[in-house]
């Protein structure tokens, strides 16, 4: 459960769809809600359109300023139903551990994505957006191979994420205030 929660930060759609396979081919034991053949084709159109936006500039910004609500509530989603007793107090932790991993990995994934817009060719957007994919796609198959490793890559990897995030923002806060006190000098700043 680790592992679908923090890669639903990066991509949801893409882990909904890879617990709906394993369950239907009887790789994994998934709830059947996951595995109808409705909620498949619903998270792969979304997957899709996911696949598109992250791959445009400004557009993924976009995306995953929508997907800051989405990404966290959707992992909690999935978290009770993988607990399976979402009335039970497992299946409420298990629900905002999820959505707790998943809000970590959106953030460095939102946080990453607008450093890389700053730079005005496109192949950065594209080469995180793949790599993101297959990294989803890698701790899927980790978590389904060797849950208890999965723990540990997902331990190691959301403490990455909020080291990177708090790094990020702290470069953003300082060029935010550099570019205040170049406005001020140049008269463009408050006046008191």
């Amino acid at each position: 459960m680790a592992g679908s929660g923090w890669g639903s930060g990066i991509n949801l759609y893409l882990v909904t769809l890879l617990l709906g396979v394993a369950g239907r081919l009887g790789w994994e034991d998934i709830p059947a809600v996951l595995t109808r053949l409705d909620v498949l084709i619903v998270a792969g159109i979304l997957f899709l359109g996911e696949f598109a936006a992250d791959k445009i500039p400004y557009i993924d910004n976009v995306w995953d300023t929508v997907h800051t609500v989405v990404r966290p509530l959707g992992a909690a989603a999935l978290g009770a139903v993988i607990a399976g007793q979402s009335e039970s107090i497992g299946g409420a932790l298990a629900a905002l551990l999820a959505g707790g991993l998943a809000l970590n990995a959106h953030t460095a994934k939102a946080t990453t994505r607008l450093a890389a817009n700053t730079s005005p060719e496109p192949l950065s957007n594209i080469g995180l957006s793949l790599l993101e994919d297959f990294g989803v796609v890698g701790l899927m198959a980790l978590a389904f191979a060797n849950p208890v490793v999965a723990v540990v890559v997902v331990a190691v990897l959301a403490l990455a994420a909020g080291t990177l995030t708090l790094m990020v923002w702290r470069v953003a806060r300082r060029v935010w205030l550099g570019l205040g006190d170049k406005l001020e000098r140049w008269g463009f700043g408050a006046r008191g």
